[in-house]
């Protein structure tokens, strides 16, 4: 039987389904910036887009349901005096959104309750911020909300630093300090770590609360942008960035041991847009869309590596690129993921990516518990130093069925202690070391346990390691003092290379003269080579291992006997090769002897 082996996985066989011209949002004037942004931001009721405007900084939010043609002049979220260089709504509130502007300024704005694009006024009424964030000296890049503590929210400046705010009391009582400027961040799903990645190529991985990195790596080598999206509940971080030859690269890390990139990086193609990853936690999938091109290829993430799903592709390249949270995707048309894509900085397109099922009902397999809108502690709670934790979620057949979202407690993946480190004390405690560590390796667990939150205990990982590092030296000190006979049972062998080589000489000669040795000869001049030189070397060989095995054993070094034994049977073998040189000296001669009774007859 013959066939391809195919992986099983529910999401093998996802699509990416694009929009027509007149579900798509147009008419819009998107900002034309250089600053590496995604220009537009997304939750389930609204989408804000980075405006280009004169005489000021200002940016656009579009309800959802308000597709089509867009009026020619829209109410407006004005108040920065420079360009609006990125935007981030709050996780659990769907009317709250932060900017950040090359003023240096952060704003924080609430959309009005009804909030439409189409207003019976003459001039659209335009939004005032609600509150304003001054700290920074320089432009502010990015800005962030923390995704487990509510009002938490993270900015990012040209003045090589991160602040984080208590959006309730409007002060920045963290700092992160960088040696260049920040071109990407992004947090842990429990708000505790952070990771960003710098102009000057380092990838960092902050304990944010203690405002200093616990690891600081070199990152993707290119002199081109990298971006970092840290893996949602795992302990894992996906990069996106550059080789030296402009090639773009994919990279995971473990946030645990990041000294390099698990399996290396990963070259994906030689495109010169910036790489743009989204990271969906529920499916396990993620998208990596280019700036620059219409391509958007997804992957889903198992036993540590990246497994190649398929690739949207579009001719309508993209500048701007958002993804809706779980809880805004459309269940009833098995629609795992939605994003918005911007063409030609004048409309915007969304893309549904849809599991390929005919059945009419909810479905489970493919929905699993998603992020909800409540926060697992306040901003003060946070500040304060309360451990991270991750926010409730809500059951998807809630939202099918149109339903109120029900509530469900977060489960956390097991620690990586919990993991490998259990089964640990079992080998180290026993009376004989067995090969334990063997059986316990593939133990099969689910995949969030495979890749659990970077929240583990090192010491108990330390203390695993340690003792079956020590089972295995235990094993490996008695195996060689044990085996050291017959591990050099093998060193005769070269003894049979001289017989060879005299054997080959025999043939030449005989070649020569065309004259065969007569069997007689051949007999007294071999079957001693094998009855004299090869017995006796063996029973010589072996007495002195043993030997040299029984006065090594008590010896405190090991290393010492086997060199004793090494040097005993060098020893043999030497003199067997001066046995065989003379056997071969009277060949010669018998040669010789022939060849003058050949001349003589």
């Amino acid at each position: 039987m013959s066939g391809k082996f195919v992986r099983a996985s529910k999401y093998r066989h996802v699509f990416g389904r694009s929009t027509k011209k007149e579900q798509c949002y147009d008419n819009l004037r998107i900002s034309k910036n250089a600053w590496d942004t995604n220009l537009i931001k997304a939750n389930p009721k609204y989408l804000s887009v980075n405006w280009e405007a004169s005489g000021g900084g200002s940016f656009a939010v579009i309800p959802v349901d308000e597709k089509g043609k867009l009026p020619e002049i829209l109410p407006l979220f004005r108040g920065h005096t420079a360009a609006v260089l990125d935007t981030d709504w709050s996780p659990f509130d769907d009317s709250l959104i932060a900017s950040g502007s090359d003023d240096g300024k952060v704003f924080l704005w609430k959309v009005p309750e009804n909030f439409s694009l189409y207003q019976d006024t003459e001039e659209p009424v335009d939004v005032s911020p609600v509150a304003k964030l001054t700290g920074h000296t320089r432009k502010v890049g990015h800005v962030l909300f923390n995704p487990s503590a509510e009002n938490v929210l993270a900015s990012s400046s040209g003045d090589y630093t991160i602040k984080l705010w208590d959006v309730e009391a409007q002060t920045a009582p963290l700092t992160l300090k960088h040696n260049d400027i920040v071109q990407s961040l992004s947090w842990s799903a429990d708000g505790g770590m952070m990771v960003t990645t710098c102009r000057d190529k380092k990838i960092r991985f902050w304990d944010v609360r203690q405002e200093k990195a616990a690891y600081e790596v070199p990152g993707h080598a290119g002199a081109k942008n990298s971006r970092a999206v840290w893996m949602g509940e795992h302990d894992r971080v996906a990069t996106t960035g550059f080789s030296r030859m402009s090639d773009r690269q994919l990279g995971l890390w473990d946030v645990r041991n990041p000294a390099e990139p698990i399996n290396g990086f990963e070259i994906l193609d030689s495109i010169s847009g910036v790489c743009m990853p989204f990271w969906d936690d529920s499916t396990q999938m993620l998208y990596l869309a280019g700036k620059g091109d219409g391509n958007i290829r997804y992957y889903e993430y198992e036993n540590d590596k990246f497994q190649y799903l398929s690739e949207y592709k579009s001719v309508e390249p993209q500048r701007g690129i958002a993804f809706v949270p779980k809880r805004g995707v459309n269940t009833h048309d098995n629609e795992v993921m939605r994003c918005y894509k911007t063409v030609n900085d004048a409309y915007i397109e969304p893309v549904s990516f849809i599991v390929p099922r005919r059945a009419e009902v909810f479905q489970n397999d493919i929905y699993p518990p998603a992020t909800g809108t409540k926060p697992s502690m306040s901003s003060s709670e946070w500040f304060g130093g309360k451990e991270a934790a991750l926010p409730s979620k809500i059951t998807m057949e809630s939202l099918y069925e149109g339903e109120t979202p029900v509530e469900i407690a977060a489960e956390k993946a097991p620690k990586p202690a919990d993991v490998k480190a259990t089964p640990a004390p079992t080998p180290a405690n026993a009376p004989e070391p067995t090969p334990a560590p063997a059986k316990t390796e593939p133990t099969p667990q689910p995949a969030a346990a495979r890749s659990p939150p970077a929240s583990g205990s090192m010491k108990d990982n330390q203390q695993s390691m340690a003792a079956a590092a020590s089972k295995f030296a235990d094993k490996d000190a008695e195996e060689s003092s044990d085996n050291d006979a017959s591990s050099f049972e093998e060193v005769p062998k070269p003894i049979e290379r001289p017989r060879a080589a005299a054997a080959v000489v025999a043939e030449k000669q005989e070649g020569k003269t065309g004259v065969k040795t007569p069997p007689r000869q051949q007999s007294s001049s071999a079957e001693p080579t094998k009855t004299t030189s090869a017995p006796a070397a063996e029973p010589a060989a072996i007495p002195s291992l043993a030997s040299s095995t029984q006065e090594s054993a008590p010896a405190p070094s090991p290393a010492k006997g086997a060199a004793e034994g090494i040097k005993g049977v060098l020893q043999d073998i030497k003199g067997m090769l001066a046995a065989q040189s003379s056997q071969i000296e009277n060949l010669t001669k018998e040669v010789a002897e022939l060849k003058a009774r050949l001349g003589d007859a």
